[in-house]
């Protein structure tokens, strides 16, 4: 096998690697009557920053499609997580901001969300392989923010 055949036979197997823990972490998370972890990340995202950010900043720190991200808020808004508030600073733009129901919600599903981790992805790997694997996803999000 050539050095460029292993790289993308890693390519492939992150790729399936990352669906097939995300979906055994959503299922973990579904069965302890937990919201979807995208919500988690949402969550955690603006409990990060202080609890508030612009939308469009929120849908590119987390990766996720504007029309995406308006969903999603919509969907957590219903439930009373988040609010919307027009930007003061810009008037054109628009503010997610978490609720105090939201940050209980968000710490009341790390506990599963910590679990399903363990199981799914941390119980496999040494503490050396933990190391090697962080560092060449460094490498690679380096260079992806070099682009």
């Amino acid at each position: 096998m050539t050095d460029n055949e292993r790289q993308h036979l890693a390519w492939s197997q992150w790729l399936n690697t990352h669906a097939m823990a995300l979906r055994a972490i959503e299922g973990q998370l579904k069965a302890a009557g937990q919201p979807p972890l995208a919500w988690y990340d949402l969550l955690l995202e603006l409990e990060r920053v202080g609890g508030e950010m612009r939308i469009g900043d929120l849908a590119e720190r987390l990766v996720v499609e504007r029309y995406n991200m308006t969903r999603l808020l919509d969907r957590m808004a219903g439930e009373g997580l988040i609010e919307r508030r027009a930007d003061p600073v810009d008037r054109r733009a628009a503010l997610a901001v978490i609720t105090p129901a939201g940050k209980a919600t968000r710490a009341k599903m790390w506990p599963h969300y910590r679990a399903a981790i363990d199981s799914v992805f941390s119980d496999a790997l040494t503490p050396a392989d933990a190391a090697a694997l962080t560092a060449a996803l460094r490498k690679v999000k380096a260079r992806l923010k070099q682009d």
